[in-house]
């Protein structure tokens, strides 16, 4: 795993999520919506600047760091109404003149084309869900490009911003170690300077779990799987793209900067139908989230000025949790000091001690404590083990 040097403030971040897709992936979980009418967008933009005036009176004074469009499929999107967004962003608090602006994208020709209305817009990262390199896996997959797509869409972001990265998912049903091994390898040779690299999971209410319960859709076991997380591990490592995070593969300072907010357990304001947040206010670190139906979240939201079901106030034991589940997935762990200070209470040394024993976490020379390359394919339970 790749060694970064966490900062003593993690910055404040901005998520956006646009909701809408073309069709819903079989394995998505994520909340995005097909609709066959058009969107309208002034309408939507409209809501989400109401939003960003909400959250941005609870955060007065915040410098934001990072910006992400997430989704759905926010490259759907026109650019003017990306432009719009960051016009209110930029309108609604200080925006760092290093910023990082991030755009999901799928591949397909059509949204290529916009790459460069949204890098005028003032986004400067793209992040494009390609998922597979063959086609009958990307059909398996629910997708509606093909590779020759996604290779043409890759060229016009490689030449149209600085920094971009891609996806692609593994541990596929049909998928052997030599084959992965193959693609990835393929994907490194596309990759810029970020790579995400997802095994693929059974998700609740997904229409692939509905094949799994029924036997039509078989996974890898769980030896195999572990194959394809140590070839994955091998190859990124060697390619200089070593994980950063359990599934997030980095060059030495291209690691995602919106992504680390989250991990390191920074300050981040959500707007859009579904999205989630955490600001500190003086009530505390507060939880944050929006109605997820998109046509409800925009009545609601024309209507009380935001989009909320939730805002309240998280416990000193459901902060230090959630602390503990996001940074223990990064390759430079967690300060226990930090934690403490989150917490209310110290992390239990008896179950640190056996967890070292059990080649699972290190200290490092630093002080911090990580999770070690045998520990992060059983990081859910690690992270049971030290939260308990």
């Amino acid at each position: 795993m790749a060694s970064l040097i966490p900062s003593a403030d993690p910055g404040f971040g901005v998520y956006v999520h646009w909701p809408f897709c073309l069709s819903k992936c079989p394995y998505c979980d994520f909340n995005s919506h097909v609709r066959q009418s058009p969107i309208d967008e002034e309408r939507y933009l409209a809501a989400f600047r109401s939003e960003i005036a909400h959250r941005a009176a609870l955060t007065p004074g915040r410098t934001v760091d990072s910006i992400f469009f997430g989704g759905g499929t926010p490259s759907l999107m026109k650019p003017a109404t990306v432009a719009g967004l960051l016009e209110a962003i930029g309108s609604a608090w200080n925006v760092s003149p290093t910023v990082e602006i991030t755009l999901e994208a799928n591949p397909t020709s059509v949204e290529a084309e916009r790459f460069r209305g949204y890098r005028a817009a003032g986004v400067n990262r793209v992040s494009m869900g390609i998922q597979a390199l063959n086609d009958p896996d990307l059909k398996m997959l629910g997708r509606l490009h093909s590779v020759e797509e996604a290779m043409k869409a890759l060229a016009v972001a490689s030449s149209t911003f600085d920094r971009y990265t891609f996806d692609l998912i593994y541990a596929r049903p049909g998928q052997s170690v030599a084959s992965w091994k193959a693609e990835l390898e393929e994907g490194i040779r596309r990759a810029g300077e970020h790579l995400s690299l997802y095994q693929l999971t059974i998700e609740p209410d997904t229409m692939f779990e509905k094949l799994f319960e029924a036997g039509k859709l078989v996974m890898p076991d769980s030896d195999l799987a572990r194959d394809l997380w140590d070839v994955t591990q091998e190859a990124t490592s060697k390619a200089g793209m070593p994980a950063y995070e359990v599934s997030n593969h980095a060059r030495p300072g291209a690691e995602s900067r919106h992504n680390l907010i989250y991990w390191r357990y920074g300050e981040y304001a959500g707007v859009g139908p579904g999205a989630h947040g955490r600001l500190l206010t003086n009530r505390g670190r507060i939880a944050q989230a929006t109605e997820r139906h998109p046509e409800m979240w925009l009545t609601v939201v024309e209507t009380e000025g935001h989009g909320l079901v939730e805002h309240s106030a998280l416990s000193e034991s459901e902060q230090g949790d959630e602390f503990l589940l996001m940074g223990l997935r990064l390759a430079e762990g967690i300060d226990p000091a930090r934690f403490e200070a989150i917490a209310g209470r110290s992390l239990e040394e008896g179950r640190i001690v056996s967890l070292i024993s059990d080649g699972m976490v290190e200290r490092t020379a630093g002080g911090r404590l990580r999770v070690t390359q045998e520990g992060f394919p059983v990081l859910d339970a690690v992270v049971a083990d030290l939260a308990a």
